[in-house]
């Protein structure tokens, strides 16, 4: 009668045979890698994988959205962010793209299990979208021992800590803050400012229709591409809304754009969105920082006991104030949805102009004036 050996008593059979090395013993198992292992444990096993010929040794992701970092080139730094983030141009196998590189042992707290954790959910979240007002997502690795990056102060470049990651995106031109901050001056017209807040609300509509909550709205994770199309970005602390608003608290999010609720602690939903929505709006209408003259203390006091949003320069469009006004409104439950907001904006008029400095003037400062444009 013919027998079947198990799993294990193939393992005690092999561990008594001579030492000789099977070809099959020879080649790296996917299925054998615990995907939870660190990079270096993986580029081990592929490297016992190569010939002794010298042949490239053979790339095996662990996952479907894994990059092969032997592909990648970084190139010219774009912008530093918060939380040792950095936004460079690079290559990745024949085609221009951007990266993100995160060092969550920037501030020495951060644990390996903590990093791994917020690193998954953001692949898991931004992996599977699909909208032209949401940076497309190409992969990522959570280690980058073979990366350098040039340094924009020195000119030179240096290796990336044990502690960084990477995201591979389509490439992107800017950040909408470093593109506000150069306009800074001379501020935008008015048509500008409606196409960009119209692809931040188109992008944000659909996060929402997605049952995602961003939870980090903020000119720094807006990107824009070489035609001018803003794209979403950044969801590190993104997830998907929570059946019970309960489950959703605690202040997440960037001061000077989290919603009172948030800062509060009280439970919230993709409303919040809506308030850092708002406050975007008016960074883009005056090209300037919200509460300039406010320490982030101020900032959070008077945002929660006074409900108190950035004041609204009387020459901007009433049509305009009241959608700034009703997504800046203190109390959730009054802020309009973001499908309600493209709607708004798609039928503001912007033939006649309405922008911080009027069409047929020079450059100039803040405008005090009456309100100007419908």
């Amino acid at each position: 009668m013919e027998t079947t050996k198990t799993d294990k008593e193939v393992e005690k059979s092999d561990a008594g045979s001579s030492g000789s090395i099977r070809k099959e013993d020879m080649m790296a198992r996917a299925d054998g890698i615990n995907l939870r292992n660190s990079d270096t444990e993986l580029e081990m096993r592929l490297t016992g994988a190569s010939s002794s010929r010298g042949r490239e040794v053979l790339y095996i992701p662990t996952e479907e959205w894994e990059i092969d970092l032997s592909k990648l080139c970084i190139k010219d730094v774009i912008a530093h962010g918060s939380y040792g983030s950095v936004y460079s141009k690079g290559v990745y196998d024949g085609q221009d793209v951007a990266v993100k590189v995160l060092d969550w042992g920037a501030d020495g707290i951060a644990t390996t299990a903590v990093r791994r954790a917020s690193f998954d959910q953001e692949v898991a979240i931004w992996h599977d979208l699909d909208h032209p007002n949401v940076t497309k997502f190409i992969g990522a690795s959570m280690g980058t021992s073979n990366l350098e990056i040039p340094s924009r102060d020195s000119g030179g470049s240096g290796s990336l800590p044990a502690t960084a990651c990477c995201f591979v995106v389509e490439y992107i031109h800017e950040t909408l803050k470093n593109y506000l901050i150069k306009n800074r001056r001379k501020k935008l017209p008015y048509k500008i400012v409606i196409k960009l807040a119209l692809d931040l609300a188109r992008g944000l509509s659909y996060l929402h229709s997605k049952h995602i909550a961003h939870r980090n709205v903020k000119t720094e994770n807006l990107l824009l591409d070489a035609n001018g199309t803003l794209k979403i970005a950044g969801f590190g602390v993104a997830r998907v809304e929570a059946q019970n608003p309960s489950d959703m608290s605690g202040a997440t999010g960037t001061l000077g754009y989290m919603a009172p609720e948030v800062l509060r602690g009280d439970p919230y939903d993709r409303k919040c969105d809506v308030y850092s929505f708002g406050i975007c709006l008016w960074e883009i209408y005056c090209c300037d920082m919200p509460y300039p003259d406010l320490s982030l203390v101020e900032v959070s006091s008077a945002v929660v006991q006074k409900r108190l949003p950035p004041e609204i320069p009387r020459c901007c469009p009433s049509a305009l104030t009241n959608i700034m006004q009703r997504c800046l409104n203190g109390y959730p439950g009054e802020r309009p949805h973001m499908d309600e907001v493209v709607r708004l904006l798609e039928a503001l008029d912007t033939s006649k102009g309405g922008g911080m400095i009027p069409e047929d003037q020079k450059c100039g400062f803040f405008c005090f004036g009456v309100a100007r444009g419908p």
